[in-house]
Formats: C-alpha cells, sequence, structure tokens
C-alpha cells in the first residue's frame, strides 16, 4: 500500500465588503476611541452593534455610547498564539460586557497567565497607537481597578466615517489526500491514471475517492484508465488567470470535462493543440506530459474520428 501522502495548504484571499451605516459608525467610532452599540425597541444595548434584532429581527439603528470599562463573562486561555491573533505572547480570549452594554464584546486579555483572569474581572480598553478603523484598534483588554470610566454621549456622527473594509481571509491546514487519492497521485507520477471500481455498482470513478458516491461501499479494486478520453462538455476561459504562476495561459483557451475511457466519471483539464473555436463535444484527446510535471499539462486532440454522443451522454 502506497504512503498516505500529506502537505501544508494555505487558502487565503482579501474580502472586500460595504458597511451599512451601524457598522461604519462602529468601526469609525473605534478608529476614534469611542465604542457604540445600538439600542433595540425594547431598551437592551447590543455590543458589537447589529443592522437587526437578533431576538425580533427588527431593523435598528438607534446608536449609543458605551463605556471602555467592563466586566469579563467568561474566557479561556491561549498558551500559543497564532499569527494574526492580537498578541504574540499567551493571553487570555475574553468575553466582555462594556459598562452601558447588555451582550459581550470577545477580544483578547492582556494578562501574564490564567491565574490572573477570572470571570467576574473588571477590565479597560488599550486602544493602539495607530487606528484605521477595525476591531484592532483595541489592541487589547488590560485588568482595570478604577471606578468605572463614563462615555461622553457620542451621537455616532462622524466627518469621514468608513465606507467599506477589506478584510483579509486566511485559513492554514494540513492535507491529506488519503489513501485513494494518494494511490492515484502516486500514479500519475509514472503518467499512468488511475480510478477505483465500486464491488456493486462496477462504476470506476477517477480521480478515486475510497467510496462509491452512489452506493456507499468503499472501493479498493484499482483499474487503470486511459490515456485517451472524449470532450463531454466544455467552456472557453476569457479572462487571464491573476497571480497563479501555473496557469499562466494565454486568453482564451478551452477548459473542458473528459471522459478517460474506462471511466465512468469525466474529469476536467485543459485543452491544447487546437484553436479554441475547433474544440467540441465529442472530440477524441490525449494527454501532454512535461517532464517532471506531477499530471498532465494539457490535453490534445487524437485525430481519430469524434465519438458518438450516445457513447458519452451519460457523463455530461
Amino acid at each position: 500500500m502506497p504512503e498516505v501522502l500529506k502537505a501544508p495548504l494555505v487558502v487565503e484571499f482579501a474580502f472586500t465588503r460595504s458597511l451599512g451605516p451601524v457598522q461604519s459608525a462602529f468601526l469609525t467610532g473605534l478608529r476614534e476611541r469611542v465604542v457604540l452599540g445600538v439600542r433595540t425597541t425594547d431598551g437592551r444595548t447590543l455590543v458589537p452593534p447589529v443592522e437587526y434584532d437578533p431576538v425580533t429581527a427588527d431593523e435598528i439603528s438607534d446608536l449609543v455610547e458605551v463605556a471602555p470599562t467592563g466586566t469579563v463573562t467568561t474566557w479561556a486561555w491561549n498558551h500559543e498564539p497564532r499569527r494574526g491573533q492580537p498578541l504574540a505572547t499567551p493571553f487570555a480570549w475574553v468575553l466582555v460586557r462594556l459598562d452601558g452594554a447588555d451582550t459581550a464584546l470577545l477580544h483578547a486579555l492582556d494578562v501574564p497567565g490564567p491565574d490572573a483572569v477570572h470571570t467576574g474581572m473588571r477590565v479597560r480598553i488599550r486602544w493602539a497607537g495607530e487606528r484605521t478603523g477595525a476591531i484592532t484598534d483595541i489592541a487589547s483588554f488590560e485588568p482595570y481597578d478604577g471606578a468605572p470610566e463614563q462615555p461622553r454621549g457620542h451621537t455616532g456622527q462622524f466627518e469621514d466615517p468608513l465606507t467599506g473594509i477589506v478584510a483579509p481571509a486566511r485559513l492554514d491546514y494540513t492535507y491529506s489526500p488519503g489513501r485513494a487519492q494518494s494511490a492515484y497521485i502516486d500514479a500519475l507520477r509514472e503518467q499512468r491514471i488511475v480510478g477505483e471500481r465500486c464491488p456493486s455498482c462496477r462504476k470506476v470513478y477517477v480521480p478515486p475517492r475510497g467510496a462509491c458516491p452512489t452506493c456507499g461501499l468503499a472501493t479498493y479494486e484499482q483499474v487503470e484508465v486511459g490515456p485517451r478520453g472524449t470532450v463531454t462538455t466544455f467552456c472557453i476561459v476569457n479572462i487571464k488567470a491573476a497571480h497563479t504562476a501555473n496557469l499562466d495561459i494565454e486568453v482564451p483557451y478551452v477548459y473542458a470535462h473528459i471522459a478517460l475511457d474506462g471511466a465512468d466519471l469525466a474529469l476536467h483539464a485543459r485543452i491544447g493543440g487546437i484553436p479554441y473555436d475547433q474544440v467540441r463535444m465529442g472530440l477524441r484527446v490525449e494527454p501532454v506530459w512535461t517532464p517532471g510535471a506531477r499530471h498532465p499539462d494539457h490535453y490534445r486532440p487524437t485525430g481519430e474520428p469524434d465519438a458518438d454522443y450516445e457513447t458519452y451522454k451519460e457523463l455530461l
């Protein structure tokens, strides 16, 4: 049995969103060292503010300032901070109900250890030195033993309010393709394409998933398929991929679903060696490998007659 593979994988993108009047006021307020909540029709003050009452679903927009001091309602110790978290040293994640608020705000509490934090302790916002209108304008919370600070009665009106934000989203994890796909990848190194056959319906799936998606049974019987196949459906790509070195391809080009001979599931790949406007359903193609590649670079026409529609209509 081949070794099960694993590799680090990062999924990252910048998410751009516009802000409505409530979120705009909240984030602009943080930039100005003001914490704003929103008052519901029954008199509760929600911090962070939302645009709709989570109980009644009523639209709410009555902004009210709350104090930068508050009380820890619950907490958890973070002994190993990760990239992008508020503090580089161990800290406590805390829910803090700010004075004047009826809900709690999640943020970091800067204390030397778990023995220094407890439910009910009093804390205060530590503001970041440079603020841009983001939740990170609150650098962290810190212990506080003074009297509750009083809000200044800010109305939520600002001369230069934020209208949008760019929020980076990133997910770091270790991906393992599992037994079936590890065998599939190992075969690609030898320029072979293998699938697995369901013991019940006898369909061959490529790439294999380790189980039949129709019958739900585990699959173990390996079947070599292709290397030739048939274009079932395709699309013409007219937009050049940005910041993707392995897709530095001149447009337009064709991306297609290809039913490899002997397979019961079409896989997708790029079509080359033919003008994009001559690609068609039923076109017979074969893989083109480049030295050291882990998979076919593209598929090209074989010169065979087109496949009859009846032979691939179930694979569209």
